[in-house]
């Protein structure tokens, strides 16, 4: 039989394997040491679990890293998986835990977003220092939504990892605080409060851009 053929014929049915598996089969087949197991957890998981890495540690090769040792734990630790957690969510923990060693190799980035960096100057009375802008006008221009993108993904990669991926759950996926905090094992308060620093971040870099696109258009 041709080779390529036999390798996608394989590669189809160990997809198919992983829609009719559910999490309870494939911990069982883990567990069992089952030839075809490894595979199924990559294919049901794998794209999930690199979007978690790729989305901490900013970087595709690290997450590509990532993932791969993390899977590599969760097929050696299997049998210390008592159920208490969804198996997702006890996997993406692990996951998140490995990207977050990846990132203590590099040079010093900061963890932490100060309510200072985020939130408006205010005087004595209590008063905006600076005016608010109203973007809403200009939001139709096509020139304006590029700036607006570039600024945005901008600021997403220079907020702190934790910070990121709570957002990026939260925001992108539509998770709950509560499946956030399970996932990344925080408790919900300190989800929420990630969350809500990292739009208050996110707001004013982009109030930042809508001000310097006004000057540049007022000039």
């Amino acid at each position: 039989m041709n080779l390529q053929l036999s390798l996608e014929r394989e590669s189809h049915a160990v997809a198919k394997r992983s829609h009719t598996y559910g999490d309870h089969d494939i911990v069982e087949a883990l567990g069992l040491r089952e030839s075809s197991a490894a595979e199924t957890l990559v294919t049901r998981y794998g794209e999930r679990a690199y979007r978690l890495a790729r989305r901490i540690t900013g970087n595709g090769q690290d997450a590509e890293e990532v993932v791969q040792d993390a899977f590599w734990t969760v097929v050696r630790k299997i049998d210390t998986f008592r159920g208490e957690s969804a198996f997702g969510s006890w996997l993406y923990r692990i996951v998140a835990n490995a990207a977050y060693q990846k990132l203590r190799g590099r040079p010093y980035r900061r963890h932490d977003i100060s309510l200072d960096e985020v939130l408006p100057l205010l005087d004595e009375s209590g008063r905006h220092v600076a005016p608010a802008v109203d973007w809403s006008p200009r939001l139709d221009d096509p020139s304006i939504q590029v700036e607006l993108r570039l600024a945005l993904t901008a600021a997403i990669d220079e907020l702190p990892a934790g910070y990121r991926v709570a957002l990026v759950l939260r925001d992108v996926e539509g998770r709950s605080n509560a499946e956030i905090a399970e996932t990344l094992g925080l408790n919900i308060p300190v989800v929420k409060t990630r969350v809500h620093r990292a739009r208050l971040f996110l707001r004013k870099k982009l109030t930042d851009c809508m001000s310097a696109l006004e000057a540049t258009t007022a000039a």
